[in-house]
């Protein structure tokens, strides 16, 4: 697939780029939190609205991932929403534990300068063994 190409799911064209990716934000569907940023192909978008679970894909693993696969901390997904463009996707989420595999709630919590702005939820040590 070229730059630029349209993929046309539903009744939205999705513009999917050269390396077939998107950007895909997780937002917390009731408290409007940002969880985390991934990307997703066509096969998990489709995954994420045929299970009810966020699906996204590992560039670092060039795989599929099952958003709590491992973890437990599972995504569902109560709604997805395209930007205007057509080129990024956010999921509205009811997040089981934590988003971020370092074991916050959010992979969002350091400001710029590094500080911590929130407390781990889990023990990344006791959950990826």
């Amino acid at each position: 697939m070229r730059q630029n190409d349209v993929v046309s799911t539903m009744s939205v064209d999705l513009a999917f780029g050269e390396n077939e990716l998107l950007p895909a934000v997780a937002q917390d569907a009731e408290s409007g939190d940002v969880l985390m940023l991934a990307y997703v192909t066509e096969e998990a978008l489709e995954r994420s609205r045929e299970t009810g679970h966020a699906h996204y894909y590992s560039r670092s693993r060039d795989e599929l991932w099952h958003k709590g696969a491992t973890s437990g901390h599972v995504q569902h997904v109560e709604g997805i929403r395209v930007d205007c463009d057509g080129d990024a996707i956010l999921y509205l989420v009811d997040q089981d534990g934590g988003a971020c595999h370092t074991g916050y709630e959010s992979c969002f919590h350091r400001t710029i300068d590094g500080e911590v702005t929130d407390d781990p939820v889990f023990d990344p040590d006791e959950v990826y063994e």
